[in-house]
């Protein structure tokens, strides 16, 4: 017996993903076209609150996120292949993880001293 896959099926193996890529990106555009619409009419009605987005919530969701994944991938790549081409994809989740973190413990640090700084200068006038 041939071990050799059928040409058919590595077609339709091909085509698959490309099918679901396509199709996510005509969902996402769609969305964000009513989205646009959706704003743009509450603006002439007067209706539109704009919504805040906390970053530094986000930052260190996606943080953590990305830490423990990357973390686990690089643990699972390098029992499973060792050191090599193949942990980069545990390594690039752990390294973003790692640096939002470092951003939300920075951004937390300067928040906190601008306020000291804001309340020390209220106090002096």
């Amino acid at each position: 017996m041939s071990t050799q896959p059928v040409p058919a099926a590595q077609i339709i193996i091909t085509i698959i993903p490309i099918v679901g890529i396509v199709m996510v990106s005509v969902l996402v555009f769609f969305f964000l076209l009513w989205r646009h619409k959706q704003i743009i009419c509450q603006i002439k009605s007067n209706t539109y609150a704009p919504t805040k987005f906390n970053l530094l919530s986000f930052c260190l969701l996606s943080g953590i996120l990305l830490f423990v994944i990357g973390l686990i991938l690089s643990i699972l790549f390098s029992i499973i292949d060792g050191i090599g081409f193949v942990l980069l994809g545990g390594l690039v989740p752990l390294g973003c993880g790692i640096s939002l973190l470092i951003f939300f413990i920075i951004s937390i640090r300067m928040k906190t001293s601008n306020d000291n700084a804001n309340k020390a200068k209220e106090g002096t006038e």
